[in-house]
């Protein structure tokens, strides 16, 4: 059959989502949902204590329930092969490093049976009395890690810092806090596992279904290609699900302990002790700066913990190394590893928190300078990247100000806080910038011509409710140069080869690239045929990972830039946020629907940071008391006054075929600051410490 070609574009169009009917009718299969015949059900026993060890398991009373059919302990599993993250050494020693660790297991033939059987499972425990479950600054044991998060240095110094503090003529110098905060997305974790001789087959909630493939083969002493993981639909993750998590190798073990196909799912309680949060940070930001506003000195450390199973560093002060143009800066991180569960990815993992000190400081000096908190980013704008002196392959932190101050109304803004009233409610505004670099992996796709004259593309991507699918779909569309429904794109399954993970904004930038690639090598292996396409079919594979490694050394981010206002009660200290804009600079925009779902989405989720999210830990029990959704809380509708996103066309020719940098991140990054910054305007106190809640801002007004 020849196919014949169209010119129309449909990248940067705005297409519905193509899953979006199977969603909402119910179609969409989500990993608890698939059908397997035989299931059963495990259900994990937590530890009750913070540190020790299990002496015994007792599973008897709970073997003698209806339908129970095994007990696990670390004493009658399967050996795993060691592994990096030690969280996933699940039931491989008797050793218990924080409450709510799995100590034990029930695998019956109903779910309620085995949460029934698990509660009559007796452990019993050498307990350590003494434990540390809260971040103390003054803990002799912190430590400065040589690196974190993304491979980067923990500490980077240029220029003499001190030495530019202790001259420059204008200084800020402030301790910021951020709480440990919960992903917590609508889709619990869940898997289905089930092995048929030494192959294991997972539908999993999954951010990353290739490298969870390959991670669980590793711990099973099994090659790669012995283990599927199945992820077709993923309902949000956040970074949770970037990487295997205690339930899923749980269901692993069980399924090859009783042979038969295995399900759990996590409650929310359950997955605020097994699925990892966001550290919380204690942050000090130093500022010198000349009378004029341009910086001379950067001084940003931020003190997180970890687990004791685990030394997991966020990148939360390499923000600031790229931001702003300061000839002298220090960014160091400090750790603190305790008796707690280990924390990990959540949405701009390190910029988020980070970003909100820095932006909170730069407001700080813009007051102390009497400068409007816009024209002072504008100012201290560099040339090149203040690191490593790479100029960047775009950046437009400048244009996305100017745009959304335009948009905002912010000229002609009194900047003297605490004296807007309106009732019995105070009015602010504030703004805040954004960045998040864009990293881009090496990714396999393939493509395939039908002599139908439909093509179909296979990579192991993961839409996790981003429209990753749809974008996918119009990128391999325009490629191929046929309209949008003569192109299926099948994605979340590690067998589609390797492919990087749905998170830090590497996505799209990375599956687009080797989608491209095979699209472009299959158009022209289509003309090398005169367009014929032989019975059999067509089928290229294509392989980014030498097209990285040409690339030029280059300093690639996304930017954005915040407004927010917000008004504050007089008597209770509640705080609104009644108009938040973003703009943003995100190189090529693939789908305006999805990418604007997206910004929303992620400035949604910086008023909840802002405002109410926090994990709170009890220290006599070392357990989060607000382990669920009635404690723990976040944004919802009515929180969502006013909310609009918009961005800069950019055109950047040095990130990848598309011209795509990522926009799952940035959004979240600035908003929290914003959000701060405008409740000083309006009040006259400085929140340095989140979230805002109305107790603390009603005592800075009272003792004000």
């Amino acid at each position: 059959m020849t196919v014949d070609k169209v010119l129309d574009k449909v990248v940067g169009g705005a297409p519905a989502r193509i899953e979006g009917r199977d969603k909402v009718t119910g179609a969409a299969r989500y990993a608890y949902e698939y059908p397997v015949p035989n299931a059963v059900y495990v259900w994990p026993v937590q530890s009750t204590i913070v540190r020790g060890r299990v002496r015994s398991v007792d599973g008897a009373a709970a073997l003698a329930l209806p339908g129970v059919i095994a007990v696990l302990d670390s004493g009658n599993v399967f050996r795993l092969r060691p592994a990096q993250d030690a969280e996933l050494a699940v039931l491989q020693s008797a050793d218990v490093a924080y409450r709510g660790q799995i100590v034990a297991a029930v695998v019956a033939t109903t779910l309620e049976g085995a949460r029934e059987a698990a509660s009559a499972v007796r452990v019993d425990y050498e307990e350590d009395e003494e434990y540390d479950v809260e971040l103390d600054p003054g803990d002799p044991r912190i430590f400065s890690p040589e690196t974190v998060n993304a491979g980067l240095a923990g500490t980077v110094d240029r220029g003499d810092a001190e030495g530019a503090l202790a001259s420059a003529p204008v200084r800020v110098d402030a301790v910021y806090t951020t709480p440990t905060e919960h992903a917590s997305p609508i889709e619990p974790h869940a898997t289905i596992a089930f092995w048929e001789g030494e192959t294991l087959t997972l539908y999993n909630a999954d951010q990353a279904p290739w490298k969870s493939a390959t991670t669980i083969a590793r711990l099973f002493g099994l090659p790669e290609s012995a283990v599927s993981v199945v992820a077709d639909h993923t309902g949000g993750g956040f970074g949770s699900k970037a990487a295997p998590r205690p339930p899923t190798v749980l269901a692993a073990l069980a399924a090859r302990a009783v042979r038969r196909p295995v399900k759990v799912a996590m409650t929310r309680q359950q997955m605020f002790a097994l699925v990892s949060y966001r550290t919380p940070t204690v942050q000090r930001v130093r500022l010198g700066a000349e009378r004029d506003g341009r910086l001379t000195a950067v001084w940003h450390e931020a003190l997180q913990q970890s687990s004791k199973l685990v030394e997991y560093t966020e990148q939360t002060v390499a923000a600031g190394r790229v931001m702003y143009a300061a000839p002298n800066s220090h960014t160091a991180h400090r750790l603190l590893q305790l008796d707690v569960p280990t924390p990990s990815w959540m949405r701009a993992p390190g910029e988020a928190p980070g970003m909100f000190a820095l932006e909170s400081a730069m407001d700080e000096l813009a007051y102390v300078l009497g400068m409007d908190p816009v024209q002072l980013r504008i100012v201290n704008e560099p040339s090149a990247d203040p690191e490593s002196g790479l100029p960047f392959s775009s950046r437009n932190l400048i244009a996305c100000l100017r745009e959304g101050a335009a948009r905002f109304g912010w000229a002609g803004r009194d900047p003297t806080p605490g004296v807007r009233e309106e009732g019995d409610r105070l009015l602010g505004t504030g703004v805040a910038s954004s960045t998040y670099p864009v990293f881009t992996m090496a990714s396999t796709a393939t493509a395939y011509a039908e002599p139908t004259g439909r093509f179909v593309l296979e990579i192991a991507a993961a839409d996790i409710g981003t429209g990753a699918r749809t974008a996918l779909t119009q990128v391999a569309a325009d490629e191929l140069g046929v309209p949008m429904d003569l192109v299926t794109v099948r994605v979340g399954r590690s067998v589609f080869g390797p492919a990087p993970l749905a998170g830090g904004s590497m996505g799209t930038s990375s599956w687009s690239w080797a989608v491209s690639k095979a699209c472009r090598a299959l158009v022209k292996e289509l003309d090398e045929r005169s367009g014929v396409v032989p019975p059999e079919g067509l089928e290229v594979r294509a392989d980014t990972t030498e097209d990285l490694a040409a690339a030029k050394r280059l300093s690639r981010h996304s930017f954005g830039a915040q407004f927010a206002e917000v008004s504050v009660n007089v008597d209770s200290g509640q705080v609104r946020v009644e108009r938040l804009l973003g703009v943003f600079a995100a190189g090529r925009i693939v789908n305006a629907r999805t990418a604007r779902s997206q910004f929303l989405g992620g400035m949604t989720m910086g008023i909840s940071m802002a405002l109410h999210e926090a994990l709170r830990m009890d220290p006599r029990f070392g357990d989060f008391v607000n382990h669920d959704l009635a404690g723990y809380h976040i944004a919802a509708n009515a929180d969502v006054r006013g909310i609009e996103a918009h961005w800069i066309d950019e055109q950047d020719d040095e990130l990848n075929p598309v011209g795509v940098k990522g926009i799952g991140e940035v959004g979240i990054v600035g908003t929290a600051a914003a959000i701060a910054n405008a409740v000083f305007h309006a009040t006259g106190f400085r929140q340095r410490d989140l979230p805002i809640t109305l107790d603390r801002v009603r005592a800075a007004m009272r003792a004000g």
